[in-house]
């Protein structure tokens, strides 16, 4: 679920003294001790709630004194959170802040000059599992739209895996991706019946796919129904 595990990303000007941090990773204290190292750190920055990306921020706040912010309120040490439109100054870089909802509710991402940090809402290896149901696969297709918009030859850095070229081709791709799937979805409805359930779908959709992965497929599945019966 994790490919080769979270990405932590450093950030800082090349005559900075000052890093931030984005997504510090898991309570693992050899890692969060080895960021300390690279401070002193300005700011840590959550892409999104998952314990994966977020649940070795409190402890790195308590080794740096450097603030958390995120869109979650209960994920934020200090006096400032995260939102749409945000810019966040520090360490000789400038991060806009793009809200990116749909693997989950308060996803967000981090634009610079030249790169786009993503989180998990763009894998730089694979597809990204809609978290349903705080996930809703309707956010998520509006949030890959606003990342296909981006200039072009903006890097993406990504919450797990290899950084990719350009952020707004990927995010095309995600786009067809998802929309084959879901054509996928709907001729397996007509197949099963309306009333088939997420496992059943899965079992004729994700035939293909380690079933090691149809618990995280199911998920997105059931993602895929809300939307497609919201849609009529």
């Amino acid at each position: 679920m994790t490919l080769e595990g979270t990405n932590t990303w450093l950030l800082r000007a090349p005559d900075a003294d000052q890093v931030i941090v984005i997504d510090p990773g898991p309570l693992d204290e050899p890692h969060l001790r080895r960021i300390a190292e690279h401070g002193p750190v300005a700011q840590i920055l959550i892409t999104h709630r998952h314990f994966d990306h977020a649940e070795g921020a409190a402890r790195l706040a308590e080794l740096t004194r450097a603030p958390v912010r995120a869109l979650d309120p209960s994920l934020v040490l200090g006096d400032e959170g995260l939102a749409e439109g945000d810019v966040v100054a520090a360490a000789g870089v400038e991060l806009r802040v793009l809200g990116t909802p749909g693997h989950t509710s308060d996803s967000l991402c981090f634009v610079l000059e030249d790169a786009v940090l993503t989180g998990d809402t763009v894998l730089g290896r694979g597809t990204t599992v809609i978290a349903h149901p705080d996930g809703r696969l309707g956010d998520y297709l509006g949030s890959l739209r606003r990342l296909a918009e981006l200039p072009d030859g903006l890097a993406v850095l990504p919450g797990h895996g290899p950084e990719l070229a350009d952020a707004g081709t990927v995010a095309r791709q995600y786009l067809a991706h998802r929309e084959q799937r879901l054509e996928q979805v709907r001729k397996a409805l007509r197949e099963l019946g309306p009333d088939a359930s997420p496992r059943q779908v899965v079992e004729l959709v994700y035939a293909d796919v380690d079933q090691v992965l149809w618990p995280a497929a199911e998920s997105s599945v059931r993602a895929q129904l809300e939307y497609l019966r919201q849609a009529g």
